[in-house]
């Protein structure tokens, strides 16, 4: 649970950045489902949008270049940690889909 609370709160944290960054005033949506063995959250802002293949690879955390990096780690985890992440974003927002699956 650890790990799902961790990406939830780098794609919050995302989320709240986006939509200050022009002033966006709605609500940010966070949907949570459990069923079958695995946790599904989605994400949903009003941001400008990103280009999620434009975002850089995290460094290898045995590297020194790990250490340069203390934020805008948040993709980079999310595409690491969950099961299965899906990112759709564009002009009017980003949604992030975080599985999570039982073991």
């Amino acid at each position: 649970m650890a790990d799902l609370r961790l990406v939830v709160s780098e794609a919050a944290t995302n989320a709240v950045e986006a939509q200050g960054a022009v002033g966006a005033r709605d609500r940010i949506v966070v949907r949570c489902q459990v069923a079958e063995a695995r946790v599904l959250v989605e994400v949903i802002d009003h941001g400008p949008g990103f280009d999620p293949d434009a975002v850089p690879d995290l460094p290898d955390v045995e590297t020194p270049e790990r250490l340069r990096h203390e934020s805008g780690l948040g993709v980079a985890l999310m595409e690491r940690i969950p099961d299965e992440v899906n990112v759709e974003s564009g002009s009017d927002g980003t949604t992030v889909r975080l599985v999570i699956r039982s073991t």
